[in-house]
């Protein structure tokens, strides 16, 4: 049996690390681009480590940056990749109103650079582009593969620049290039930063008694939430198609940022309104009202559908931070899922 190989850039962040377990499950030999930095940042693929001198080893990690075309070729031609999930940039969106430029750069351009260097190399790979529901923005839900985009931020901008350029390599030079449009989608590996992760973080820790309150902006934001380890699958079933094309990845559920809230809180037995305060740092200069995404094609085509909404989402990540609290670390249920004896070299 031929086996795969895939490359993963972003392979050290939430999305990466589920995918990574997804394709070593399945069988693939799995290469990721992790940035150069002077402390580890590795903790969500930790726990597929294997000693990379053993034979059997089938996950690699390579140094490399989106802003630097010529290494970004010369990883291309040395891992000679059947399957590029390009997962990597700027993604906090609140953050890309301070960082405009290097949100551009490494979101938008760096997507750039990585077909460029697929094309000037000749590989017949197969490429996913993680797209955003941010691209949508202000235009009314249900948002599907045919609403137009009209984004509201600078994170926003880059990625919809990402997506045509995307369509461009497919439509100009007839590369095998897809979009996953993903709505929001969370875990217990989601950065700290965010705003699920922050509220579930919360939660714990004010169970605990290691705070007492938590600060927050816009509360009447509505989003679409699913679980982040169901959507990596429909990445993976994208670029499994005869032929590539563009999908919407969503629940078709919205709730307000208020209700995720409530919904953690209420999960680890507390009122919400006794600890949550307000803060207008974090406030966007421009807001996205309501995201609800249409999956129906992806259901359709793919054969792709969620199972996990937003109340049991907010369950599952205030357990995770309670587990966490409790230590020392031991293998989660989602850890379990995949053995550790398939793993990583450094």
């Amino acid at each position: 049996m031929t086996v795969k190989t895939a490359l993963i850039t972003g392979i050290t962040g939430q999305d990466g690390s589920y995918l990574a377990e997804l394709l070593l499950r399945n069988g693939y030999v799995v290469h990721g681009i992790v940035r150069r930095a002077s402390t580890f940042n590795t903790h969500r693929i930790d726990h597929l480590y294997r000693d990379p001198h053993e034979p059997d080893t089938r996950l690699f990690l390579h140094y490399g940056d989106l802003t630097d075309g010529t290494r970004i070729s010369a990883l291309l031609e040395k891992v000679q990749p059947d399957e590029v999930y390009h997962l990597a940039g700027q993604s906090h969106v609140r953050v890309s109103f301070d960082e405009p430029e290097f949100t551009g750069d490494a979101t938008g351009l760096g997507t750039t650079r990585l077909l460029e260097a697929i094309r000037t190399t000749g590989l017949p790979c197969r490429f996913y582009q993680a797209s955003s529901s941010e691209m949508f923005g202000a235009a009314p839900p249900p948002q599907h593969e045919e609403t137009r985009f009209h984004p509201r931020s600078p994170y926003g901008v880059a990625k919809v620049y990402a997506y045509w350029m995307t369509r461009n390599y497919r439509e100009a030079y007839g590369m095998y290039a897809v979009n996953g449009i993903l709505f929001n989608h969370e875990s217990p590996r989601r950065g700290p930063t965010f705003v699920t992760r922050k509220v579930a973080t919360a939660a714990a820790r004010i169970t605990a008694g290691l705070q007492d309150v938590v600060y927050l902006g816009n509360l009447d934001a509505r989003r679409d939430w699913g679980y982040a380890a169901e959507y990596v699958e429909a990445m993976w079933r994208m670029l499994q198609q005869d032929d590539p094309d563009d999908y919407v990845i969503a629940t078709g559920v919205s709730y307000s940022v208020r209700e995720f809230v409530e919904q953690c809180f209420a999960h680890a037995g507390l009122d919400w309104r006794d600890h949550v305060r307000f803060d207008e740092r974090y406030l966007r200069p421009t807001e996205v009202d309501n995201l609800v995404g249409d999956a129906s094609k992806a259901e359709r085509i793919l054969g792709w559908r969620p199972t996990v909404t937003a109340p049991q989402l907010a369950g599952i990540m205030v357990d995770a931070e309670m587990a966490a609290l409790r230590g020392p670390a031991v293998p989660t249920e989602e850890m379990t899922k995949f053995s550790p004896s398939v793993l990583v070299a450094q």
